[in-house]
Order: C-alpha cells, then sequence, then structure tokens
C-alpha cells in the first residue's frame, strides 16, 4: 500500500478523467451544466478514491474506497448511456469511452480481490 502512482489502475483512471473533461467541454455537453459537471465529478473520483485508498492504514479502509472508486465507475457509465442517447455523444466517442470505463471497473474489481486475498493470507 501507498504507492498508488504505480497502479495501472490509477494511470487509466487519470487518463479517464481527463478525456471526460475533453469530451465534456465540447457542445452540446458543454451546454448541459448538470450532467457535465456530474460525469466529470464521477471520474475524478475514481483516480482520487484510489489513491486515497492506498495510502489509507488498513486494508478495510483501503477496500471501502477502491469499492467507491467502482461504484464512481458505474456511475460514469451509466452517465455516459444517458449522453449517448440524448445526442452529445457519437458513438465512437460514446463505445470508446464505456469500452475503457469498463477495463476500469473490471481492474477495481482484482484489484479489490488481490488485496482481499493479501490480507487474508496476513491474517
Amino acid at each position: 500500500m501507498g504507492n498508488f502512482k504505480e497502479l495501472r489502475v490509477w494511470s487509466d483512471s487519470i487518463d479517464l478523467a481527463t478525456g471526460i473533461y475533453k469530451i465534456t467541454s465540447k457542445k452540446p455537453f458543454a451546454n448541459d451544466f448538470g450532467l457535465s459537471n456530474q460525469i466529470q465529478r464521477a471520474a475524478v473520483s475514481i483516480a482520487s478514491n484510489i489513491a486515497e485508498g492506498d495510502e489509507r492504514d488498513t486494508y478495510k479502509e483501503a477496500l471501502r474506497f477502491f469499492k467507491i472508486s467502482k461504484g464512481s465507475a458505474a456511475e460514469v457509465i451509466t452517465q455516459l448511456n444517458i449522453a449517448y442517447r440524448i445526442g452529445y455523444l457519437d458513438e465512437n466517442t460514446f463505445k470508446r469511452t464505456e469500452d475503457f470505463t469498463e477495463k476500469i471497473r473490471a481492474s477495481l474489481k482484482k484489484l479489490i480481490k488481490a488485496r482481499k486475498e493479501k490480507n487474508e493470507r496476513k491474517s
């Protein structure tokens, strides 16, 4: 623990948040403050909670923050679907970003499982 910058999922999450900011800066998405703000906050939350969790002193606390990150990834996926359905995203941008977010979510599931197993071996 404490090496969050070395976690691939953290790096991917930073890339996702950067991409979300780029997507939401373009019209018509940029004109919808509510949805653009919500998806930006959810995307930033993924990387932020990975970092915070990895810096926590206990496995229990770390897992809690990793699970929050996974929930934020689900939020981003939901908001991408809404944005696509109302015409803010073209199909290519939607699919590429949704797939990348799903990859992050799957990586978080693996991280959570690995940390649980590591903790159980220590006990």
